[in-house]
């Protein structure tokens, strides 16, 4: 008999493989002992039947190992080739065949052929296809895991249920629970996802802000070294003006200095003629031969021509002169001018001149200096006129306004004392706690404001809403610099180097006026 034949002879009808323990019934149909024991398992008491001819019995018949047909199955599966496969294949297959679900029941992974004939047969749970079953049973009754606590999170067996660990809890089917925890996953993933989007759109930003910045950077390096290559050579132009200019004085003085010596030359030689010419007349001892020839010159008449010759000489030597020291200076000055005009033409930005404070929106206890730029605290009530705009706390604005552009302007305070200076819109209160820099939304400001852990240190207010620097105050003079369109605010301590401490970001809807606010015999003066 030809192998193929002999296979269909020896093939189990309900699993479609080779016997594996074949048992006989009283028909005389075969079937591994298995598939047999399993199919009456699931069929109704009294109507058991055979499988191949569909025979009924009213009692569940003994079934009897087939000893000969035993020892013909192993024999043929001796004689069959053996294959080393990977994966996961059905166990009723004679070759690798993939297997495309387990049954936990029967605890058998199968293939789709195998599968049908075993759905027809029994309703058993089936799973992902795998070889071992042992995490989907209970480690305690060792049955399969069918429900999950909800209470205790944990996955348990019918067992689990019913004893005291689980009895009385809220328990959902496995698969139930499996589908609610997926889809609560899902909505969690969804948010995670939808995060992690936002986070990439803010990193995006970010890294969109960086490049503009370091494109930026090196724009405005581009730009200042382009200007400072001007101002050397600017510099350089007005050097050689400045120091050629005493040469150029000098070469005319010079050549004045020599013409008149010149003509002082010429004048000594006449003279030294005239002197001879006497010399020889007064050897003369004839006196018609001497009077004769001393007649025929104005010899004499020395008189009006020393004074003329000493008016002349004096108006030459007014006229010779001297350096002009002033002028080099003019110069100097006229050149380093029109430089930082170019410059502040560059830059752009406008360094106020002429800030004033206004005297008319003072507290009643700051004393305004006469020049306008000073603000002390003063422990005598200011002689001064009750006005709606004036300030019941001891502050002060300027008189003045920004609405555009970009301006910077320096304070100096004095050494002890609080004090806060910054810049707030002109519609801030004049009385009551919004009144005060830094405790509203329409004044920004940086301060010293004495307390018992730390009165060295700057403090910036905004709001209400108070940040302790940590720069310590190494100096007592500030600059302010507003970039009215970018909305900054920015202030920096005039040290040595120039060092920044806070900038604050707004978009201003209102003109901006300096405010300075000061206590405990606190002075702050405007500089410039």
């Amino acid at each position: 008999m030809a192998s193929t034949d002999l296979r269909a002879e020896l093939r189990c009808s309900i699993c479609m493989e080779i016997y594996k323990d074949p048992v006989t019934l009283r028909c005389g149909h075969n079937f591994c002992g298995v598939c047999i024991t399993q199919t009456w398992d699931h069929q109704k008491k009294e109507d058991y039947t055979c499988p191949e001819c569909m025979e009924r019995f009213t009692t569940r018949p003994k079934i009897k190992r087939n000893l000969t047909l035993c020892k013909i199955a192993e024999a043929f599966q001796c004689t069959q080739p053996q294959q080393e496969v990977d994966g996961v294949f059905c166990t009723f297959c004679d070759f690798a065949v993939p297997a495309a679900k387990t049954c936990l029941q029967c605890e058998t992974p199968m293939c789709d052929n195998h599968l049908r004939k075993h759905d027809r047969l029994v309703e058993h749970t089936l799973i992902s296809p795998t070889m071992s079953i042992t995490e989907r049973k209970c480690s305690i009754h060792k049955k399969i895991l069918e429900y999950y606590c909800t209470e205790d999170t944990a996955c348990i067996c019918v067992t689990c249920r019913l004893d005291e660990e689980h009895r009385g809890h809220l328990v959902e089917l496995l698969d139930e629970a499996f589908e609610k925890k997926t889809e609560k996953l899902r909505h969690v993933l969804k948010k995670l996802t939808s995060k992690r989007e936002e986070i990439d759109r803010r990193v995006q930003s970010l890294q969109n802000r960086r490049n503009e910045v370091q494109e930026k950077a090196v724009g405005e390096i581009e730009r200042y070294d382009s200007l400072f290559r001007e101002i050397e050579r600017q510099l350089e132009a007005l050097k050689k003006r400045v120091l050629s200019e005493p040469s150029r004085q000098e070469q005319q003085v010079l050549l004045l200095v020599s013409d008149l010596i010149q003509e002082l030359d010429v004048q000594k030689d006449e003279l030294s003629r005239k002197m001879h010419h006497i010399e020889e007349l007064c050897n003369i001892t004839v006196p018609v031969a001497f009077l004769q020839e001393a007649d025929r010159g104005d010899l004499c008449d020395t008189e009006n021509q020393d004074y003329a010759d000493k008016e002349r000489y004096d108006k030459r030597v007014h006229d010779v002169g001297d350096l002009n020291e002033g002028f080099i200076a003019k110069i100097l000055h006229i050149g380093l001018s029109d430089i930082i005009t170019t410059v502040s033409g560059s830059i752009d930005v406008q360094t106020p001149r002429g800030i004033l404070l206004d005297a008319n929106v003072a507290g009643y206890y700051v004393h305004i200096s006469n020049d306008l730029k000073t603000a002390t605290q003063s422990q005598v009530k200011q002689n001064c006129s009750e006005t709606l705009e004036r300030f019941q706390g001891s502050q002060v604005l300027s008189t003045g306004g920004f609405s555009s552009g970009r301006h910077c302007w320096e304070v100096e305070t004095s050494k002890s004392g609080d004090w806060k200076v910054g810049m707030c819109y002109p519609s801030i209160d004049r009385k009551g706690d919004q009144s005060y820099i830094g405790y509203n939304n329409k004044s920004w400001c940086l301060g010293r404001i004495y307390n018992n852990n730390n009165n060295n240190q700057y403090v910036v207010l905004h709001d209400s809403k108070k940040i302790q620097l940590h720069h310590n105050i190494s100096c007592y003079r500030v600059m302010i610099y507003l970039d009215y369109e970018a909305g900054q605010l920015s202030f920096y301590e005039i040290c040595q180097p120039m060092r920044h401490l806070h900038t604050f970001t707004a978009t201003f809807t209102e003109p901006l006026y300096a405010a300075l606010w000061v206590m405990t015999n606190c002075t702050v003066t405007i500089s410039g």
